[in-house]
């Protein structure tokens, strides 16, 4: 067929859901469904009666598409790419490497290739290094100080756990393994295994994700400047970097192992009197762990991501030889630990204060070298861009969103649509706070990440110490810094109660404001009193939201403070806060007593929390969902930071939509409304930057629900700011928008209309429809939130909108 030739030509309406996953049936609202393309992880399906919707027609001028020449629609399904088998419940184990990993893609604004913005990666990949070498290490205590060196050598402890009889030196009496030496090597195991385990659950990810490949697109001028990474062919490929970086934290984790086991070894041999060769050889065990250490360093510092092209590279030498280096020195590690010592006896602990102090030092001082080279990065922004505000950007006053001229108006009896410029709309930031916490977001996750690290570290090691020893008299316990770290965790509880406590009386203050704005809305004077409180509580529910930034700047502040505090307070007095009291006055003794008591009984059972969840998990497809609900927010982004953080999701189904978009419009010539809910609409905005621009013509996108500005846009800039969404808007042409106010995740884009096209934004749409009964609502009409968008009026018009701007500029069916 020559091209132009066709008048009636496809359309396609191809769904992407958001968090928490949809099934095809519901998506499609039909209980027959066909599965069009992929597999069970992630795949398109349409209804069966639209499953032959595309074949070419008998008649050459005959429409193709749905015999009523509706859109066909069709249903991305990528719910099992976050909450698909049981094995996924191990993915809570790497929950403070998907929080340091996000706080990569958190940099702000800032021109590609500058040193700073190449520390500023660094920095992050040194912060997520840190948090492997901290779990292992939280092993190594439970398992070889803990365990092997203090209960398992003394005799009391010992006997509650006959399991360890083989390794007392009274159990066994004087048994092979009995000798602190080899109980040491054995127990090393236990920290080698779950540095195999997270190895192997990377490798097995990067196999399924990163391994996708993108499409290799054919590079075509740009229409205007670049103003994401999201546009480039390699964004979605980190298949290099990944293996880079999995072979330095594997080798980091066995190092570690070998350095817990081997210096306390070499200790022992430096004493007076000691075998000179034992001295000699830990002398160059010592030096050949800084060396391997170094090399570790090196090669997290060396090489960033690359992102402009399919780098295929796979740095093969490095991948396979810097783990097995490692292995091969702890196994040396463990041979020379293991040898005979007769006279040497365990006692006390093994020298664990000094390192967990150590890793809490750089890490603190990584988050404050992070803040000053994010705090540079902003700043250099704002006076490039005039206070930062974009050109192609406009907020309505009091923030709300902008007066659609086609928004859908009240019908006789029907409620009128809410005031874009009520008090939930003014509760939200304005152009002036878009980068959230001044372009310290970045920062402040490290932080919380570091935090979380140490919660669960300090968590595993109070609860075995306990299960161990639960008169507390027999060994010496945990490390003095991880009983300081947990006496603060009820101070940071207790600022964030009280912070709690004013965003609650904000929120009812902002209800009792919206109650007005509610019956001014819709004209339900007097109304129903709790009617009228319950969309108004929904609506500054919702606004909560935008204080986000607010409770992760305390929370971040505070454990920074706390933390430091801990740290010199373990550090000076060399003893337990209740020990280091004892002189003090009462007051200040019982302060200290009440918060080490309490944060061991918090930390302790937050351990249980954490297990019962994953055992829950494993078990439960529900209780899956619900983590893979957290797992749809924290695993957009590639694995950047840290090889080990759960795999991204949208390295495989972001080239899904590119080959789909890219391959039926090529083939028909029709035309497309990507339409996303939720995160599917990041997804969405993901795949069509990914598109040749001469295709991003041929595609328009409908959002609803979209957290694109609201919270992509604030937390990060660099990706989904102002500047970067406008040119998509320019490349797209056609673009719409729907939210609500009632809604907690989604909300307007802020972009203006120009020569390309309509504004983004559609007026806010009323939740509920309808206030009281109507004859078209002869029941209450319920309060959607976030959920249904579909089912309001509003969502069909702009689609068939969307539609009728897309088809005159669109080529006819090629051949």
């Amino acid at each position: 067929m020559v091209e132009g030739a066709s008048t009636g030509r496809a359309a396609l309406e191809l769904l992407v859901h958001g968090v928490g996953g949809a099934t095809p049936e519901k998506m499609l609202n039909d209980p027959r469904t066909v599965r069009i393309t992929g597999d069970e992880t992630a795949a398109v399906y349409r209804r069966a009666e639209d499953a032959d919707a595309d074949a070419p027609a008998a008649d050459a001028n005959a429409p193709s598409g749905a015999p009523d020449g509706r859109p066909v629609p069709e249903a991305y399904v990528w719910s099992n790419l976050t909450s698909g088998n049981g094995t996924r419940a191990l993915w809570l184990l790497l929950l403070p490497f998907m929080v340091v990993n996000l706080a990569h893609w958190m940099r702000p604004a800032a021109r590609e290739g500058t040193r700073a913005v190449r520390l500023y990666g660094l920095l992050v990949r040194l912060a997520g290094l840190s948090l492997t070498v901290l779990l292992v290490a939280a092993a190594c205590e439970v398992a070889l100080d803990l365990t092997a060196w203090q209960c398992a050598g003394t005799r009391a402890c010992a006997a509650r756990h006959s399991w360890l009889g083989f390794l007392s030196p009274g159990g066994s009496h004087g048994g092979w393994w009995s000798t602190p030496g080899r109980r040491l090597a054995l127990a090393a195991l236990v920290p080698t295994a779950l540095t195999g385990l997270l190895w192997y659950l990377s490798h097995r990810t990067w196999r399924a994700y990163e391994s996708q490949e993108p499409l290799d697109r054919v590079p075509e001028p740009e229409h205007g400047p670049v103003h994401t990474a999201l546009s480039r062919p390699g964004f979605w490929y980190g298949r290099r970097l990944v293996a880079r970086l999995r072979a330095a934290h594997t080798a980091a984790g066995l190092l570690t192992v070998a350095a817990a086991v081997g210096t306390a070894t070499a200790r022992e041999d430096h004493r007076p009197g000691g075998p000179a060769v034992l001295d000699a050889l830990g002398r160059l065990l010592e030096v050949s762990l800084a060396a391997g250490a170094l090399a570790v360093v090196w090669v997290v510092c060396r090489r960033g991501r690359s992102e402009n092209r399919l780098d295929r590279t796979l740095d093969a030498h490095l991948v396979h030889r810097l783990p097995l280096t490692a292995l091969a020195l702890l196994a040396l590690t463990l041979l020379y630990t293991a040898w005979s010592r007769p006279h040497w006896h365990s006692s006390g602990r093994l020298a664990g204060d000094p390192a967990f102090g150590a890793l809490a030092l750089a890490q603190g001082t990584l988050v404050l070298t992070l803040a000053a080279v994010a705090r540079a990065l902003h700043r250099g922004r704002r006076d490039r861009t005039g206070q930062g505000r974009g050109a192609a950007v406009a907020v309505p006053p009091q923030g709300g969103a902008p007066v659609d001229s086609v928004s859908r108006r009240p019908e006789p009896g029907e409620s009128a649509p809410p005031d874009p410029a009520g008090p939930a709309a003014a509760a939200r930031p304005g152009d002036g706070e878009r980068s959230a916490l001044r372009g310290l977001g970045g920062p402040a996750v490290v932080m919380l990440a570091c935090a979380l690290g140490g919660v669960m570290s300090g968590g595993v090691a109070q609860r075995v110490a306990d299960w161990l020893d639960g008169t507390g008299t027999s060994i010496a316990g945990p490390p003095v810094l991880l009983t300081w770290q947990a006496s603060v965790i009820p101070v940071l509880l207790a600022v964030l109660a009280v912070l709690c406590a004013l965003l609650g009386r904000r929120t009812w203050q902002l209800t009792r404001a919206e109650r007005a704005a509610v019956v001014r809305e819709y004209r339900a004077d007097p109304g129903d009193p709790a009617r009228t409180r319950r969309i108004a509580r929904t609506r500054s529910m919702a606004a909560l939201t935008d204080r986000g930034p607010l409770l992760v700047a305390v929370t971040a502040t505070s454990t920074l403070f706390l933390g430091a505090g801990a740290l010199v307070g373990a550090s000076v007095s060399g003893e337990t806060p209740v020990r280091a009291t004892a002189a003090a006055g009462s007051l200040v003794h019982g302060a200290a007593q009440a918060a080490q008591a309490l944060g061991s009984w918090l930390i302790g059972l937050g351990f249980l929390l954490f297990v019962t969840w994953g055992r829950r998990a494993y078990k439960d497809a529900a209780a899956r969902r619900t983590i893979g609900i957290l797992w749809d927010v924290g695993t957009f982004w590639p694995r950047a930071a840290h090889p080990f953080a759960p795999p991204c999701y949208a390295e495989r189904a972001v080239p899904d939509l590119t080959w789909r978009i890219t391959g039926w419009t090529r083939a028909t010539g029709g035309r497309l409304v990507l339409s996303g809910h939720s995160q599917g609409s990041v997804l969405a905005a993901a795949a069509a930057w990914q598109l040749k621009p001469s295709d991003r013509k041929r595609v328009a996108l409908l959002t609803y629900g979209s957290p694109i500005e609201r919270l992509y846009g604030r937390w990060f800039p660099a990706h989904f700011g102002p500047a970067a969404l406008a040119a998509l808007h320019r490349d797209i042409d056609c673009w719409r928008n729907l939210y609500r106010l009632t809604d907690p995740i989604g909300g307007p884009v802020r972009l203006t209309g120009d020569d390309c096209g309509p504004e983004v934004d559609r007026a806010p749409l009323a939740d509920p429809l309808a206030y009281g009964r109507t004859a078209e609502h002869p029941l209450p009409a319920p309060v959607l939130g976030h959920s249904d968008y579909q089912a309001d009026p509003a969502f069909a018009e702009e689609r068939a909108r969307l539609l009728a701007r897309l088809s005159p500029q669109l080529p006819g069916q090629r051949a």
